[in-house]
Parts: C-alpha cells; sequence; structure tokens
C-alpha cells in the first residue's frame, strides 16, 4: 500500500480493490504537514538572507579593514618619524647645554624645566576608546614631548641668538692686532714679564711690549673703545688710554703726536697718534699694554686678528727672548 499526493489532494492504494482511493488525513496530519513545510522554507529563508548579507556586505568590511590596517601603519611610521624628531632636537640640546652655552659662558637650563611633566593623569584617558588605542597614545605622547622640548629650545635659541649679538660687539671690543705696522714682526724690542730695567740695570717686570719705530709711525686702536687719556702720564710720557668695555683697557705710552681726544670713540685699526721718545724711554717706539680687571695682561695673547699660526707663533719665540727694554 503506499501514498502518493497530487496537488494537495491524497490517495491511498488499496490492494482489495486493486485501486487508488482518495484519502483524507486528519487536521493533525495536515498541521505537521504545514509545520514541516514552513521549517524547511524559513530554513530556505534564512540561507539566503545570510548568503545575501555576507555578499553584499564583504567588499565594504574588506575596505574598512584594508582602512584601518593603512591608519595603523601610518600611525607607526608616524611614531618612528616622531623618535627621529626627538633624537635630533636632543642633539641639538646636547650641543646648546655642552657647545654654544660654554662659549658665551651662558647658564644651563636646568632640567627641572627640560624635563617638567604635562600635568594630569587623565591627560590621554579620552584615546583609550579608539582602535588600538595604546598606538594612539603613545604617539600622542611623543608629540606633546617634541612640542614642548621645541618650545624650550626655541626660547634656548632666542637667547642665545642675543648672547652672539652681544659676543659680536664684545669681540669688536676685544684688543686683537698690533698697535703699529709689523707685519714681519722685526719692530718689537721686548716683550712682558721680568727684564732688566735700561735706566737702573735691575731686574723689573714689564708690564707691556715696546716695538721700535720711526718717529711719526702710525699707532692704531687695537679694539672698539673710548678714548679716557690722551695726555702726559708719569714714566709713559705723553699717553693714551682706551677704555673698550667688558673690563677691558689698552695703553700706548711715548707717543709723539695725538690724533685723538678724551672721550671720542674709536675702532679697531683706527690712527690714533704717533709714535715719540716722550717720557722714560731710550729712543723712538711704542709702549703697549693690554688691561683686563685692572691688571695687566701678556699683549702677545692679544694679536690673533691679524697674524697667521706661524706668525704667531714666531711672536712667542721673540717675546720669550728678554730683548732690549726702551723703558
Amino acid at each position: 500500500m503506499g501514498i502518493f499526493r497530487s496537488r494537495k489532494t491524497y490517495y491511498m492504494y488499496n490492494p482489495q480493490t486493486l485501486e487508488y482511493e482518495r484519502v483524507y488525513p486528519s487536521a493533525k496530519e495536515r498541521i505537521a504537514v504545514a509545520l514541516r513545510n514552513l521549517s524547511i522554507g524559513l530554513f530556505i529563508g534564512f540561507i539566503a538572507f545570510f548568503t545575501f548579507i555576507h555578499f553584499l556586505s564583504s567588499p565594504m568590511e574588506a575596505l574598512l579593514r584594508k582602512e584601518n590596517k593603512l591608519l595603523q601603519t601610518q600611525y607607526e611610521m608616524l611614531l618612528k618619524e616622531l623618535g627621529q624628531a626627538n633624537d635630533v632636537l636632543e642633539d641639538m640640546r646636547q650641543r646648546d647645554e655642552y657647545l654654544y652655552r660654554a662659549i658665551f659662558h651662558a647658564d644651563s637650563i636646568p632640567q627641572s624645566i627640560r624635563n617638567s611633566g604635562f600635568g594630569g593623569s587623565n591627560r590621554y584617558e579620552h584615546l583609550k576608546g579608539l582602535s588600538n588605542s595604546e598606538l594612539v597614545i603613545e604617539t600622542a605622547k611623543k608629540m606633546d614631548i617634541l612640542k614642548k622640548q621645541l618650545y624650550i629650545q626655541s626660547n634656548s635659541l632666542e637667547e642665545l641668538i642675543s648672547l652672539g649679538k652681544d659676543m659680536e660687539h664684545k669681540i669688536r671690543c676685544i684688543p686683537a692686532i698690533q698697535p703699529i705696522a709689523d707685519k714681519d714682526l722685526k719692530r718689537m724690542a721686548s716683550g712682558y714679564g721680568m727684564r732688566t730695567d735700561p735706566f737702573y740695570h735691575i731686574p723689573k717686570f714689564h708690564t707691556g711690549m715696546d716695538f721700535t719705530a720711526a718717529i711719526g709711525t702710525e699707532i692704531y686702536a687695537t679694539a672698539n673703545g673710548t678714548v679716557i687719556h690722551a695726555s702726559y702720564k708719569q714714566g709713559y710720557g705723553n699717553c693714551v688710554i682706551i677704555d673698550h668695555g667688558y673690563d677691558y683697557k689698552t695703553l700706548y705710552g711715548h707717543i709723539d703726536k695725538y690724533k685723538v681726544r678724551v672721550g671720542q670713540k674709536v675702532a679697531r685699526g683706527e690712527f690714533i697718534a704717533t709714535v715719540g721718545n716722550t717720557g722714560k724711554s731710550k729712543g723712538p717706539h711704542l709702549h703697549y699694554e693690554v688691561i683686563y680687571k685692572g691688571r695687566h695682561e701678556n699683549p702677545v695673547n692679544y694679536y690673533f686678528k691679524d697674524l697667521t699660526p706661524e706668525e704667531y707663533d714666531r711672536m712667542l719665540q721673540i717675546a720669550d727672548n728678554h730683548g732690549q727694554v726702551m723703558d
């Protein structure tokens, strides 16, 4: 016996009559069939729906994943570049601290200022909810450090520029050339140090350098400054003294004629007087002194502007010889 269906009409084979007879299913059977068909339909529908969603959203999800990966790569590159920038800034800080500030005799920037924090423990709290938050926070921290160090270094460079301008002025005011034209170094008679007094023939400290030259030879200011003395001075005869500022003064003794007056501003290399033989002097010459903070300095250390290294070495050798003291 078998059952077959045609257009929701059910038949069963009757072996006794050898015919298919129509069968009328019960309500329970009809419900079961309906539920089975509904389940199959729902199953097929869910499969179709998720298949559709999958194929519909995959390109968008793939694009988002690609963009997220690209963004992460960019953050990593930015973090690396920030690290390199901080390395460059650290090199600048080292030069600032141990080179430029040493040259200009400037005080160091306290480490408490260079390494001070930003304040606020929750400064990066708002970044914690982001994707790749650790990478974002680390990048933000490095950016903050870089901005702060740039600000400090910028202020330091402004200070150094100001010191440099002052140093440029100071350099013009430091004695740096010979007071008479002596390129061949043949006019220096005696250097700085213990010498025998030509009048009393006893050891005496010679506080300057003597340059032999004919009367009327031009004498030049060795640095910028202001004339504070232009008259006779015991032991030096006619004498010019220039105040250069920055605790420097120079003295030019035994001169013949003045070319400047007290209060006059002079520049390095300016013609200020002529060589003479006035005062305590054994012959025409210039007695030249450099005075720093009230103490006499060896003038040989102040010819760096107009002598080559080789000429300077020769000058040192000549200055070390006792030579002939002229005053």
